[in-house]
């Protein structure tokens, strides 16, 4: 279900959200970058979204809303450092003057000061900015989407949800975009473990567009959370067509689909999912969500024993490009596996000192802060468990176990980092550690019953000899 009845001016004025620009087509092409942003599409009729970005700020280049949309994207991308990117700190302090103009209005500076303090890594204070704006004016989208993106981002699951929520009743089913509400509303409940809630308004909003990718994904993450992996198969294999056209979501769709896999312990058919999809799709965005789908996929299969060693070197050689962004912590850690999984000593030692050197600091926003706290650790972690001291592994990550939902993420991506540790526990010397193992499996065992991953590393465990 696609629109393509883009709304001029006076139809945003009517709607209830008002531009600044006085030409109807950036008007029009605004909402055509807003649609294909909230469904995560390319619209072929206008070049896709990239395309449709360039003509709107080439049609009026003092485009409040516009520069907003564009910046914004590129920092809520995560690929483009506005410490580093002297270009992207240029666009960023380009947008900042246009906001001078006394054509400006109120909303549209607020956005211009959020989409600033994002790209400085100041995400929470760019939230704060706005959930504001929603306060006044609950149908902006745009500060809906970059506020769900971001809480997302920072691991943010009561946010998430409130925040849609909140909006929710001022929206009428006749408005564009209404539909994309509910994939967004069923992720925050899901990741608040409101799973029967999260699944019913996913369904919901798949009822009113199937195309809704992110319904699609809210979906697949209440199928994993509560154990019915033979199901997420099925769910994902029989609705591929209706989401795989989201191009800027379907990696990240296929990514579910092959933990599923990897979950029932079907690696070849989790492999050859990454061999035709999420790895071709990743390498061909360079997208930095896609990017952390391939290596958590083929780092969870290589803690499954799969050999993937020769799958490494490309993504490495995207992943390498951006070892001292330090945007994100999250991103850190997967640009650390794709390093250690190439065996490019080179690249791992300099994310590592650059990201030692980065939580030295200050004034680089909320990053600064989590790398230092968990970052740091956590991948000096992963270091330990690549050279097989499984010991210091256990040692670094298992007093983080409640800080790691801090880097962000869903549940099912931090997962990995509960499934290392406990291969770390297991193969460590230690046997304080391997009981350590023993008591992790008990409670991921009452979390979720239904796991034949869970039941293949507590027969690996019990193998284990453990003293006393």
């Amino acid at each position: 279900m696609r629109r393509d009845n883009w709304r001029d001016s006076q139809a945003w004025k009517d709607f209830g959200v008002e531009l600044s620009t006085t030409s109807n087509e950036a008007a029009k092409l605004f909402d055509a970058t807003l649609t294909q942003y909230v469904g995560w599409y390319d619209d072929d009729s206008l070049g896709g979204l990239e395309k449709t970005v360039e003509k709107m700020v080439n049609t009026d280049p003092n485009f409040v809303m516009g520069h907003v949309i564009k910046v914004g994207l590129d920092a809520l991308g995560t690929g483009r450092s506005y410490y580093l990117d002297k270009d992207f700190q240029t666009e960023v302090q380009n947008l900042v003057g246009l906001g001078k103009s006394p054509n400006t209005l109120p909303h549209e500076q607020q956005h211009i000061n959020a989409v600033k303090l994002w790209a400085q890594g100041e995400m929470t204070q760019a939230c704060q900015i706005w959930e504001s704006i929603l306060v006044d004016n609950p149908l902006d989208m745009l500060a809906l989407k970059f506020a769900h993106d971001s809480y997302f981002y920072q691991g943010h699951s009561p946010q998430m949800r409130d925040s849609i929520a909140a909006v929710f009743p001022h929206w009428k089913s006749s408005m564009p975009l209404y539909s994309y509400l509910y994939g967004m509303h069923s992720f925050g409940l899901e990741e608040c473990n409101h799973y029967a809630e999260a699944e019913k308004v996913a369904r919901k909003g798949l009822e009113l567009n199937r195309n809704d990718c992110w319904s699609t994904h809210s979906m697949a993450h209440v199928l994993e959370m509560t154990g019915r992996s033979s199901e997420g198969i099925q769910f994902m294999s029989s609705t591929e067509n209706d989401w795989n056209i989201c191009a800027m979501l379907a990696c990240h769709n296929y990514w579910h689909y092959g933990i599923y896999n990897i979950e029932r312990g079907l690696y070849d058919e989790a492999v050859g999912l990454f061999d035709t999809q999420v790895g071709p799709r990743a390498v061909k965005s360079g997208a930095m969500l896609d990017m952390v789908d391939a290596c958590s996929l083929l780092y969870r299969l290589s803690l499954e024993g799969v050999k993937v060693k020769d799958k490494w070197k490309e993504f490495n050689e995207i992943c390498r490009d951006h070892a001292e962004d330090h945007i994100l912590t999250f991103n850190d850690a997967h640009f650390l596996m794709a390093c250690l999984g190439a065996g490019d000593k080179t690249a791992s030692d300099k994310l590592i000192t650059s990201l030692k050197e980065f939580a030295k600091g200050t004034g680089k926003g909320d990053n600064q802060r989590i790398a230092q706290e968990v970052g740091v650790p956590l991948c000096d972690a992963l270091v330990a468990y690549d050279a097989g001291d499984f010991a210091t592994a256990v040692s670094l990550v298992n007093p983080l176990r409640y800080k790691i939902i801090n880097i962000g993420g869903s549940h099912a991506q931090r997962d990995l980092f509960n499934q290392f540790l406990i291969h770390a526990a297991v193969q460590s010397p230690q046997k304080d550690h391997n009981r350590l193992a023993r008591v992790l499996l008990t409670e991921r065992k009452a979390l979720k019953t239904n796991s034949p991953l869970t039941d293949r590393l507590i027969s690996r465990a019990m193998a284990v000899h453990v003293d006393g």
